[in-house]
């Protein structure tokens, strides 16, 4: 499916569909000292007079009042398919009503079977940014023009072939495509992610994926560096954390490393570090999870997926501060060398840890992969990982939580969510957290008091392997990684992709 501008209208005039909005209008008056509100709908904005003419000459037209996501169709006087979708009162519209908007009219289009829909631009530029219109839309599009049907043994035909936008100002046209190339580069991004998360685990073992991140990377992201840890590198690397969860694995662990630096880079080019938790399929170890809850956990590697997606969004954006990404990458599973719970390891800062239960294995991952990255001395780092099921219990499944050690840089986080329409809320961390981390046989456990705090004592586990000083945030997406069927742009079963615009939106705003 292709998506198009057309500034002349021309193509528009041969599409299957036609799809232009409304707007409601309320007027109150007062007459005796008594209020009276009436409500019109506007369609002021349509440059066709004789389709303004056909659409109040419709008898159905009495009853449509344009609320949002109201619609009424009707056949031009040429034949052609007119949706006409409510977008209620043109003043409360924000980014993310346009989002959604677009999402449910994108469906419908598909449901509809037609091959070329045309999308009137003016109709729905209703951000006072013509450009970020574009790029929502688009975007909105991408990310709902998805789905995992590789191992269905009959596919659903793709019958849409062109999505067109038309009836703007052809002295916005470069602006705008700049807006849709760039909202392009961000959902093949999401795609990519999203195919990863998806992935079976019995294909998708920890070898497999570092190997198709590699070969995505050296194929898509010209002049990135790209560097794969083996078991024996890890162990020169003194990653005993991470490798005791992969002991019980029959698939060796991976560290993916890959660097991408500006063209005019300097000295004063910041340099961030993103993390990702990459279980590709977590059984609980001998802390075994129950069968129930075993289900999805291919999810767990969605940590991973995000970073690199946003990783290699902001690199073919051409980000103007170096990035690295670190990928930890295994499973957790069982066999008789598997860690056993009461073990006590060394990470690679020095500290021992007691690992009292080995299902709290992505933060003994994280730990070292964190480590690791404070080497490189970086100006910020942000993990992401669906590290704890206590944040869903927090926040929900719709909400990531965010925490760290520098509010500064929490908040520019925060902020590119806000930014991105995506829900992120800090939670704390506080001393008596990292003291409930604290082991009476080794230097630090890996789970905290039960029932208490889960999400942020994880996150005070993981801040014991931040050094230099370095500005972090960690980013718990147990929550929102995937099901997020109440968003008409992700998929109803499956990765979400959520998160990554966040990440994109940091990483080229950062100067």
């Amino acid at each position: 499916m292709h998506l198009t501008l057309d500034s002349n209208g021309q193509k528009a005039l041969t599409s299957d569909l036609l799809i232009l909005s409304a707007f409601q209008k309320t007027k109150t008056t007062k007459v005796k000292g008594k209020e009276t509100t009436e409500t019109t709908v506007s369609v002021d904005h349509w440059a066709d007079k004789t389709l303004k003419e056909e659409f109040h000459d419709l008898r159905a037209a009495k009853n449509f009042k344009a609320a949002k996501d109201e619609t009424i169709t009707m056949t031009s006087a040429m034949g052609q398919t007119v949706k006409v979708v409510g977008l209620g009162d043109k003043t409360k519209i924000t980014a993310e009503d346009l989002r959604k908007t677009t999402a449910k009219i994108f469906k419908s289009v598909k449901a509809e079977k037609s091959a070329i829909a045309a999308l009137d631009f003016s109709s729905f530029d209703v951000l006072k940014d013509s450009a970020k219109a574009a790029h929502v839309i688009a975007e909105a599009i991408g990310m709902t023009n998805y789905s995992f049907d590789k191992y269905k043994s009959t596919k659903t035909p793709e019958s849409l072939k062109e999505f067109i936008l038309f009836g703007f100002d052809k002295k916005k046209e470069i602006g705008l495509k700049k807006a849709i190339a760039d909202a392009e580069i961000l959902t093949n991004a999401i795609t990519v992610a999203r195919d990863f998360v998806n992935e079976v685990p019995n294909v998708l073992r920890s070898t497999e994926y570092a190997k198709r991140v590699e070969e995505d990377a050296k194929k898509n992201l010209k002049g990135v560096k790209v560097k794969v840890l083996n078991k024996a590198q890890l162990k020169a690397e003194k990653m005993d954390m991470f490798l005791s969860v992969n002991a019980g694995s029959a698939y060796e662990a991976r560290l993916v490393h890959l660097t991408y630096e500006p063209a005019k880079a300097t000295k004063n080019t910041k340099h961030i570090v993103l993390v990702g938790k990459g279980l590709v399929f977590d059984t609980g170890g001998y802390s075994l999870k129950p069968g129930a809850n075993m289900m999805n956990m291919k999810y767990d590697m969605a940590g991973s997926a995000t970073v690199y997606g946003a990783f290699r969004a902001a690199v073919l954006m051409k980000a103007n501060v170096k990035i690295t990404c670190l990928l930890g990458i295994t499973d957790n599973a069982v066999n008789s060398e598997a860690t056993m719970p009461d073990s006590i390891v060394t990470a690679r800062n020095g500290k021992t840890v007691e690992i009292l239960n080995t299902d709290a294995e992505g933060r003994l991952v994280l730990g070292d992969v964190l480590d690791y990255a404070c080497d490189l001395k970086p100006d910020g780092i942000i993990n992401a990982a669906t590290l704890t099921g206590a944040v869903l219990i927090a926040l929900g499944n719709q909400i990531t939580g965010a925490m760290g050690n520098n509010q500064k840089w929490i908040d520019a986080v925060l902020a590119s969510a806000k930014q991105s329409d995506e829900y992120m809320w800090q939670l704390p961390i506080i001393p008596e957290f990292s003291q409930d981390m604290k082991s009476k046989t080794a230097d630090l456990k890996n789970i905290g008091t039960p029932m208490r705090a889960g999400t942020a004592t994880a996150a005070a586990f993981l801040q014991e392997f931040i050094k230099n000083d370095v500005p972090w945030c960690h980013l718990d997406i147990a929550g929102t990684a995937d099901g997020q069927s109440h968003l008409p742009y992700c998929p109803g079963h499956g990765a979400s992709g959520l998160t990554i615009r966040t990440l994109v939106h940091l990483l080229t705003h950062t100067k």
